[in-house]
């Protein structure tokens, strides 16, 4: 099976052995992978869309898989058991979401060890709830798949220190590993932030000001960013 990019980053970052369980399995094209490709010793694909995993059920059954793959309908944790998986995957949703399946069931979220996390937006408040939450942040990817950038991110368990505010918004593995994409995600963070300001600019509540200039210190500090994958080429 041939995953998208995005999907691919995905099982890349997933460790070798593991039981896994996909939350929001879709189509279930992450289990099936990871199976055939000896990834997983077990994967747990769970939906809250009983078509979806209709969808998964066939493809499990067209690959012979049924007796690696355990298909459940369920929201979030609350289908799995305490120290049933060591790995978590949950993708292709929004960062507070994430954040929420998280928060919600946190005696099964401390039973497990690996989580690779996709969030569609609010990337920035998924990884504050991750540092707060005593996670630490082990690897980043950025991929673009259909001209939209996705990040990814795998988090175990851990203390970890923000020296810099703006490592929320950009994850400090990508700009470490200087990531391939960075460059063009940064860029297109500012360029959106400066279409915002030029909304602001005339406006003259007071609220509208304050925002005018959180956002002018958060385009400088995505600039510095900028300036230091720039340089950093030289080096």
């Amino acid at each position: 099976m041939r995953l998208s990019s995005r999907l691919q980053a995905i099982a890349d970052l997933i460790p070798p052995n593991t039981i896994v369980a996909d939350i929001g399995t879709d189509h279930g094209y992450i289990p099936i992978y990871l199976i055939k490709n000896k990834i997983a010793k077990k994967v747990i694909a769970t939906d809250l869309s009983k078509n979806s995993l209709a969808k998964t059920i066939q493809l499990v059954k067209e690959e012979n898989l049924e007796n690696h793959i355990d298909i459940r309908l369920g929201n979030g944790l609350e289908v799995l058991k305490p120290f049933e998986v060591d790995t978590v995957v949950i993708s292709g949703m929004g960062g507070l979401l994430i954040r929420d399946i998280l928060d919600k069931d946190r005696n099964k979220r401390d039973s497990i060890t690996h989580f690779i996390l996709q969030p569609n937006v609010a990337s920035r408040e998924l990884r504050e709830y991750l540092y707060i939450n005593s996670f630490e942040i082990i690897d980043e990817k950025l991929v673009k798949e259909d001209d939209k950038f996705y990040e990814i991110i795998y988090a175990k368990k851990g203390k970890s220190i923000v020296e810099d505010y703006i490592h929320y918004e950009i994850g400090e593995k990508l700009i470490l590993k200087k990531d391939p994409l960075l460059k063009d995600f940064v860029e297109e963070k500012i360029s959106i932030l400066n279409n915002v300001l030029e909304k602001l600019k005339d406006k003259n509540t007071e609220k509208s000001k304050n925002r005018y200039e959180e956002i002018v210190m958060e385009v400088n500090k995505l600039k510095e960013v900028l300036k230091g994958i720039e340089g950093n080429r030289y080096n």
